[in-house]
């Protein structure tokens, strides 16, 4: 089928501020399925690596690529991941749960139908809390399924890389066939882009801390975002709409977006696309779109399909499961929002400290591995604040960079035993990240160590004889005075000298 032209809207398109509340004549109402691959060693239904190769088309067997014969045995493994999900979203888990055939032609779906699940989900009627801008907000989750993942397509042009309006041909890869997929289908509860990309921060982070879930992996996520627009009337005031008044708008639906800016921005045009069209007077059609991150615009690309359209009938070479025990069976470990809470009231950190370093479990185990050596406000203050900060500014995570921790650990060290100050820690900080060098290294070659004695002496009276006025003030009783001459100091000595130090020595001196 061929794509239509792209429907530009009218206003600019990075413009997330017009859609935080119910601005205009309509509001939006967005939900969300997101599809996560687990962490399995093996496919699904299948013994072929879930390890990403160079080579397409080699982690692939007769049962993954839907040859005649073929059988699918089930992964315990995928069971065990989806079912700690459950746990961690407070879901409903069944007695029995069961696999469907999804009948549908695609072209990276060698045997025509999709191995999933339809009326008996593994997991249904959960939730999960989102702190958005200061808010909290509980997104209900519908349902959370496992399915098989299809291949992958690569549309080029001119032997590159295409998006897929402007491809001459598309290559099929089934090494990502039958790769583990859970689904999760949240309600309609979202009201605005920045919440749906509050949601998806926190379901991976949930995620990575259950153990099931690598974020580094390509396709590892991948969110498809059905948008409807209502009447603000129709918008109560706690935010829920009608079932009548969502069944009178269209439904669109839009694919392809792999990251939690993406769908903010996708969902921000479409939002501003289909607000455009309604106050001209025009329908919005029921359809599916395609996110063309690139060029950051929606394409039409069907109209959407109905459930009936895919034939859902039961998988009759896999047996119903019962999976109620194992459920009760199955532990998770402490989750982002716990965890955070602990750092509250066991380090006495602040929410906004204490959410950053929650954010991932690997900053978690590295905070806490810091407070046994050091003073917790201190340890927040290098990690959450400095390093993070610096980790972020460079488009970085500490996974990146999980090598060289006893390095970071060792540069609080010296902060800690006033061998480096905070101002020059933070330069040597920058030159650990973009140069790799160690922070002795780096303090010896930029002569960034703490400055003491004499020169520290010398530059105080320095200070003193250069700045009379300053002085004066101080005599006379200004105490913003004494600030100016610390700084005279502190740019005296590269920033090495001690401030408290400094003021110290300063007042000791006038007041003499």
């Amino acid at each position: 089928m061929t794509a239509q032209a792209v429907e530009e809207p009218e206003d600019d398109r990075d413009q997330d501020e017009r859609h935080r509340g119910r601005e205009g004549e309509f509001a939006a109402v967005i939900g969300l399925e997101v599809h996560i691959q687990l962490e399995t060693s093996t496919k699904i239904f299948c013994g072929c690596s879930t390890e990403p190769t160079d080579e397409p088309n080699t982690n692939v067997c007769p049962t993954c690529l839907g040859l005649p014969g073929a059988l699918p045995v089930l992964n315990e493994a995928a069971i065990d991941a989806a079912l700690k999900l459950g746990k961690a979203i407070d879901a409903e888990v069944p007695d029995r749960t069961r696999f469907h055939r999804k009948n549908y032609y695609y072209p990276d779906l060698p045997k025509n139908f999709q191995i999933t699940q339809y009326d008996a989900p593994i997991c249904a009627d959960g939730a999960l809390e989102v702190r958005v801008e200061g808010e909290s907000r509980e997104i209900g989750i519908t349902r959370a399924h496992l399915e098989e993942d299809p291949g992958s397509l690569q549309h080029a042009r001119d032997g590159r890389r295409t998006s897929i309006d402007a491809a001459e041909y598309t290559l099929v890869d089934y090494d990502r066939a039958g790769v583990p997929l859970m689904e999760i289908v949240t309600e309609p509860d979202f009201r605005n882009p920045a919440e749906v990309r509050g949601f998806l921060s926190k379901l991976e982070s949930v995620l990575e801390y259950l153990g099931i879930f690598d974020a580094g992996r390509d396709g590892s996520l991948r969110i498809d975002a059905n948008i409807s627009m209502v009447p603000d009337s129709d918008v109560e005031a706690d935010g829920s709409i009608s079932a009548a008044g969502l069944g009178s708008a269209n439904r669109t639906e839009v694919k392809n977006i792999s990251s939690h800016k993406g769908a903010q921005k996708a969902l921000a045009y479409e939002v501003t696309r289909q607000r455009n069209a309604l106050q001209r007077g025009r329908e919005v059609e029921q359809e599916t779109r395609h996110w063309d991150e690139s060029r950051g615009v929606t394409i039409s690309m069907r109209t959407k399909e109905a459930e009936a359209d895919y034939r859902y009938f039961a998988e009759a070479d896999l047996p119903p499961l019962e999976v109620a025990e194992r459920a009760r069976e199955i532990e998770i470990p402490e989750l982002p929002d716990a965890r955070r809470e602990r750092f509250e009231n066991q380090y006495g950190l602040g929410r906004e400290a204490a959410s950053k370093l929650t954010s991932t479990k690997a900053v978690a185990g590295f905070y806490e591995r810091m407070t046994a050596e050091f003073d917790p406000d201190l340890a927040a203050t290098w990690v959450a604040d400095e390093l993070l900060g610096e980790l972020n500014y460079r488009d970085m995570s500490i996974e990146d960079v999980d090598d060289r921790l006893p390095e970071f650990r060792r540069l609080i060290e010296l902060v800690d035993g006033d061998e480096l100050t905070s101002k020059n820690a933070t330069m040597v900080l920058r030159a650990m990240l973009d140069e790799g060098e160690e922070p002795e290294s780096i303090i010896e070659r930029e002569g960034l160590g703490r400055a003491e004695g004499e020169e520290v002496s010398a530059a105080v009276e320095k200070a003193i004889e250069d700045n009379p006025e300053a002085v004066a003030d101080y005599e006379s009783g200004e105490e913003g005075a004494i600030n100016f001459l610390v700084g005279q100091v502190m740019q005296a000595t590269g920033g090495s000298a001690d401030p408290g130090s400094v003021n110290g020595m300063l007042r000791e001196r006038l007041d003499g």
